[in-house]
């Protein structure tokens, strides 16, 4: 059971590298809503909530970037809401970066259990 569960998460880790490394490359439009959990059926996907996650945070970096460069530039004075927005962004993407450690740090020590 335990190398059925241990392969299930490389999985699903696998899929959430490759969602990743297309989401650097083209970011996808995402409504102005929050992203649903599971799979649409009512069930629960480990890899569907990661990849919400994942546009979650790109969504409050591109919108922290956009305050930003509109401070730059001059277009708006609302420097606090910039900073905040930075720091929202900054903040969720630590966040994520736990759960990856936690998730990580599970696999490792599926792998170490005997068969």
């Amino acid at each position: 059971m335990g190398t059925e569960l241990a392969g299930l998460i490389r999985a699903d880790l696998a899929a959430l590298t490759n969602d990743a490394n297309r989401l650097a490359v083209v970011a996808p439009a995402v409504d102005g809503g929050h992203p649903t959990l599971g799979d649409g059926n009512g069930g629960f996907s480990f890899a569907q909530s990661m990849k919400n996650a994942l546009v979650s945070v790109d969504q409050d970096q591109q919108v922290a970037n956009q305050k930003m460069a509109d401070v730059d530039s001059g277009k708006s004075d609302d420097l606090v809401g910039a900073m905040l927005s930075s720091q929202q962004a900054n903040l969720s993407f630590s966040m994520l970066m736990q759960v990856r450690n936690k998730v990580m740090g599970a696999v490792d020590e599926l792998m170490k259990l005997p068969v």
